[in-house]
């Protein structure tokens, strides 16, 4: 007799397929992490006086500053998918997501380099905005950067692994 629960309803070769490890579930979960982070920071960050509300802005400033907001929306968006995807090729499921989460890390890094950048305008370049010497914006990247390299390391599949990630 066939009931929901039957083995009948499990796909062949499910069985077979080990779960993912506790180093694949806490790399996915950092990816997690980042991408949530991503996805929202941007808002927290520049909804305010210092960006969006700065009555010193032009309108076209407020127009980028609202297309990275939303780019960091968006890519945080991408990391979720392909950290939770379940079809396809483990490994490049695991490239996209770290790609993606690195993404608006490595751009805010660099912006520092174009001409006439500055971490922040002269009225709110302010001692606590600084750690150790860093400004604020650095040690964030370095931290997520770092969670982005941590969580590529312990989700990579086993040099051995099919196309579902598992070893075979």
């Amino acid at each position: 007799m066939r009931t929901p629960l039957s083995s009948a309803a499990i796909p062949d070769g499910a069985l077979d397929r080990p779960t993912a490890g506790p180093r694949a579930v806490t790399g996915k979960a950092m990816l997690t992490l980042v991408a949530l982070f991503t996805a929202v920071s941007p808002y927290v960050a520049d909804w305010n006086d210092t960006h969006v509300l700065n009555p010193e802005w032009t309108a076209h400033a407020r127009f980028h500053n609202g297309q990275t907001m939303a780019m960091g929306t968006l890519l945080g968006l991408a990391t979720l998918y392909f950290v939770r995807r379940r079809r396809g090729d483990a490994g490049s499921n695991l490239r996209a997501a770290v790609g993606f989460a690195g993404l608006y890390w490595v751009s805010q890094a660099v912006a520092i380099l174009y001409p006439g950048a500055a971490y922040f305008d002269p009225q709110f370049d302010t001692p606590d905005m600084y750690v150790v010497g860093i400004p604020v914006q650095g040690v964030i990247e370095i931290v997520v950067l770092g969670l982005v390299a941590g969580a590529a390391l312990l989700s990579r599949p086993a040099p051995d692994s099919g196309p579902s990630g598992t070893a075979h």
